[in-house]
């Protein structure tokens, strides 16, 4: 006999917004799975308002309820029993964000939980980020966001360190991300990663996993540094209607990816690590794992 949950995260980022619906099934004497039924991504880039004018601005909080009253709507229809909604970066950093929590609880019936950079770490790792990391070596996983660049350092199995940067594609495009960011990031890196002799990046984030499907690689097949060197130089070298006409980017993707894809080279760079896993996880899928093991 099995049984199944139905299961929903909502992340809200700071370039878009997912609902992702799991099913998980459950066997006595086995472990659970976690199978992914559905993920909806709607592209509303709230950084663009929490980063530039400091507030979400009347029309996205608008484009928000919708987007939320149709996730619960959604839900419905899944019948999930459990949902969790987080939001990150730019929510938490813009001066209205609690006010929009709660218009969009009283017209979207969705609470929304903003939660900051180690909580959105460690909710990642509740993912399957443990089953990646071999005991014997060092993984630094690195997920890049629109507002921020969180850093995790794994050895022989467990956390070594971590540290959420101020550092995403976001601000980036809208050149918010001064020098010294640059250089606080590179120094923590160096300094993490020095006791160690060897180290493998783990990436995750929707830039990285669009980069891999690019490679059109296996699964459990690295990127190199020289790929993803080269893919950089390709696609700077590409107009914005360019990557939307000849890669088939989505609008809201063409832009990001290549101050995405910077910030994975110079953790890289700074590590030393020649190559770069990417396992296809993120926070919704952290968030599932997260609730049903009661983490939060």
């Amino acid at each position: 006999m099995i049984n199944i949950k139905k299961y929903a995260a909502i992340d809200i980022g700071s370039n878009a917004m997912r609902l992702l619906i799991t099913n998980i099934v459950e066997q006595e004497g086995k472990e659970p799975q976690f199978n992914k039924s559905s993920l909806i991504r709607v592209p509303i880039r709230l950084g663009q308002d929490a980063f530039t004018v400091g507030t979400i601005t009347e029309e996205n909080i608008n484009r928000m309820v919708d987007a939320m009253s149709a996730f619960k709507l959604l839900m419905q229809v899944y019948k999930i029993e459990l949902y969790k909604a987080c939001a990150t970066s730019a929510m938490r950093e813009a001066y209205n964000g609690k006010e929009v929590v709660e218009i969009i609880r009283n017209q979207a019936g969705i609470d929304i939980e903003i939660i900051d950079g180690k909580v959105e770490a460690a909710i990642i790792a509740s993912s399957d980020l443990h089953n990646l990391i071999a005991t014997e070596k060092t993984y630094l996983f690195v997920d890049v966001g629109g507002g921020s660049t969180e850093f995790s350092l794994y050895s022989e199995g467990k956390l070594v360190t971590s540290k959420s940067f101020k550092n995403g594609t976001v601000r980036l495009l809208n050149n918010m991300v001064h020098d010294i960011v640059w250089e606080e990031i590179e120094k923590w890196i160096k300094a993490s990663c020095e006791p160690f002799e060897h180290v493998i990046l783990i990436g995750s984030g929707g830039n990285i996993n669009k980069l891999f499907k690019l490679s059109g690689k296996q699964q459990d097949k690295p990127l190199s540094y020289l790929y993803l060197n080269a893919q950089y130089q390709y696609l700077s070298a590409l107009t914005y209607d360019q990557r939307i006409a000849e890669l088939g980017l989505n609008t809201d993707r063409a832009d990001v990816i290549i101050p995405a894809t910077k910030i994975y080279l110079n953790a890289m760079k700074w590590s030393g690590a020649r190559q770069i896993y990417v396992p296809k996880i993120g926070l919704s899928d952290g968030i599932v794992k997260a609730m049903y093991y009661n983490k939060i």
